[in-house]
């Protein structure tokens, strides 16, 4: 006969499975159920187990659709670009602002930083709150004519450039380039068969996209980050108590190291001859060139969409001016 603190412990022990709140979430990953990111998820849900949270994932290899179908209700969350995820969270969409983190080492406080509890207010948005931010790897401008290593060569270039990234757009006209309207399941297919001179992408689309294809004999990758790419998940507010839903941030940032060694694995897996190396006299007239860029997206001047949130760029700024405090922007007049 089994005793009553036995049948007690056993119950006890099942208790949280009984409870556990299941989650619908839509996972976008431009490979599908196979692909990194939408393993980096599958980790962070399985780890959400201990927290009391089942989430329940459906793969997408069209970002749109996945964005569409949480819109519509058919998730309780979503895993997406920061790209795509930016309307939800204009604060953490900014992330990726162009040029606005140049190293990981800067990307790592950034991610510390907003993992932290007091920056709770900063997640929620429009009854929306994210739940994790996980890297992707920098974006860099592959090209098919290894001539074009300065902003003056990008000069009447076609360019796949994202069709909903505002602040991508704002920068091909600035540098005078000619914008190809372009998403994320069709930019690749652009850039290798010809009818996009340049495109932009973390260094896992050179072999999963296939973007080699692309470079071809003269073509290159400038090794300059043009911005963080992030995965973020996003929720809506009343989905997660407020303690499970920094839980679920928490779990995200402690994926960092996992996030980071997959993509130095994709970056060290191009052959270096395909980088293209900018001399460090060059580097510095671009960050003040995509600083200038940044206010002007931020304030909404020159004709520019005001996408990015001010306290995200005055942070990043920050950061930026901890890790190199010598540069030009941290003693300029109109800081970020």
């Amino acid at each position: 006969m089994i005793s009553k603190s036995l049948t007690a412990l056993t119950l006890a022990a099942l208790a949280p499975l009984a409870s556990a709140q299941t989650v619908k979430m839509c996972v976008f990953d431009v490979i599908g159920a196979n692909g990194d990111m939408y393993n980096m998820v599958k980790d962070f849900a399985l780890e959400m187990k201990s927290h009391g949270v089942d989430f329940d994932l459906k793969p997408y290899t069209d970002e749109g659709v996945a964005v569409g179908d949480f819109n519509a209700g058919q998730c309780d969350a979503v895993a997406a670009t920061d790209l795509r995820t930016r309307p939800f969270n204009r604060f953490t969409g900014s992330v990726s602002a162009v040029g606005a983190l140049p190293t990981y080492d800067d990307l790592e406080t950034l991610l510390a930083t907003l993992a932290q509890p007091k920056a709770t207010p900063l997640m929620k948005q429009d009854g929306y709150e994210v739940l994790g931010i996980v890297p992707i790897g920098a974006g860099y401008l592959f090209v098919n004519d290894r001539s074009m290593d300065t902003a003056g060569e990008l000069a009447g270039k076609r360019m796949a450039t994202l069709d909903y990234q505002k602040d991508a757009i704002h920068m091909v006209n600035f540098v005078k380039a000619t914008v190809v309207p372009s998403d994320i399941t069709n930019f690749a297919g652009k850039f290798n068969n010809g009818s996009v001179d340049t495109a932009y992408a973390p260094a896992f689309a050179y072999e999963a996209l296939e973007l080699y294809k692309g470079l071809g004999e003269k073509g290159g990758i400038v090794n300059y980050p043009l911005a963080q790419l992030t995965v973020q998940i996003i929720a809506r507010d009343d989905v997660l108590d407020g303690e499970t839903a920094q839980a679920a941030r928490q779990v995200a940032w402690n994926m960092y190291p996992q996030a980071m060694n997959l993509i130095s694995k994709q970056e060290e897996a191009i052959p270096d001859e395909k980088w293209i190396r900018i001399p460090e006299k060059d580097i510095q007239g671009y960050q003040e060139m995509f600083r200038q860029n940044r206010i002007e997206m931020r304030d909404g001047l020159n004709g520019a969409p005001d996408v990015y949130h001010p306290k995200m760029l005055s942070l990043l700024s920050k950061i930026r001016c901890a890790s190199n405090p010598s540069a030009s922007e941290c003693t300029s007049e109109n800081r970020e």
